[in-house]
């Protein structure tokens, strides 16, 4: 799964970078910051292609979702904190996933994300093993931009609770679509994000794009030689550590499926 993730993009880079028409501000959000430890429920950078309801127009637009995908048809907004992740094996059938993979894909930027990796053999406070947190990032790649770009999907939701004017009367949210992760990255856990190559950008975001099969095509797991990952401090546990420091390596940490040397 992806349960913490870092994007440091400036609002200028992701502008240029996918070639956006529109930023979107609301008044309920902060000014899109450097965020070194996002957690569920927090609003995100997302790039959507949105149809005008005048005309066949479509506007690209970066957009700021909150993690943790609320369906349409869900009676409140609790579920954000566990719908985070979408399995791909899954997204185009499970009801709470299928509407949004049809016709609301979205990029979600990212410089990398954080994964806990269990050392049997080292135990913390009250006999517990010890969860090593290690951040996991995209080497350069030809032809991709330096930024790990996760595969998305968003929704839409009405509060019933609250009147058509109020600002908050609509919940945007979204999910990062999941896969089985590839050799060495498996080791810390079964599961990565998957990514879109900048060569599937538009057609992955296009909102005419219907068929869950010509869309999943367009999904990317990445190989192994594409990532690289290592030890940080577990400071970033904590979510009200957000900084470029939780990104810092630890020294000479073992790698995952090497603790029979410890």
């Amino acid at each position: 799964m992806c349960g913490r993730y870092a994007a440091a993009a400036s609002q200028a880079m992701l502008v240029e970078t996918f070639e956006v028409d529109e930023v979107v501000e609301l008044e309920t959000l902060p000014p899109l910051a450097p965020r070194y430890n996002i957690a569920p429920t927090d609003p995100v950078p997302a790039i959507v292609e949105r149809a005008r309801r005048d005309c066949d127009e479509v506007t690209r637009k970066l957009v700021r979702p909150r993690w943790g995908l609320v369906p349409s048809w869900a009676k409140d907004r609790s579920r954000a904190s566990s719908l985070i992740n979408a399995r791909s094996e899954t997204v185009a059938t499970k009801p709470s996933f299928r509407k949004a993979f049809a016709t609301r894909r979205c990029l979600l930027p990212a410089d990398g994300y954080y994964e806990w990796y269990t050392q049997p053999k080292l135990q913390g406070a009250g006999g517990k093993p010890i969860k090593q947190p290690f951040w996991i990032h995209p080497l350069p790649r030809a032809g991709e931009p330096p930024l790990m770009v996760m595969a998305g999907i968003y929704e839409f939701w009405r509060d019933p609770d609250l009147p058509a004017d109020h600002p908050e009367a609509w919940l945007t949210t979204c999910a990062v679509i999941t896969t089985r992760a590839s050799d060495q990255l498996g080791h810390i856990h079964d599961r990565m994000p998957m990514q879109v190559r900048r060569a599937d950008w538009e057609h992955w975001l296009d909102p005419g794009l219907t068929d869950p099969l010509a869309a999943h095509d367009l999904l990317h797991s990445p190989a192994p030689e594409e990532m690289t990952a290592w030890a940080v401090s577990t400071a970033v546990g904590n979510v009200r550590n957000d900084g470029p420091e939780l990104l810092e390596p630890l020294p000479d940490e073992p790698s995952p499926g090497q603790e029979s040397l410890l």
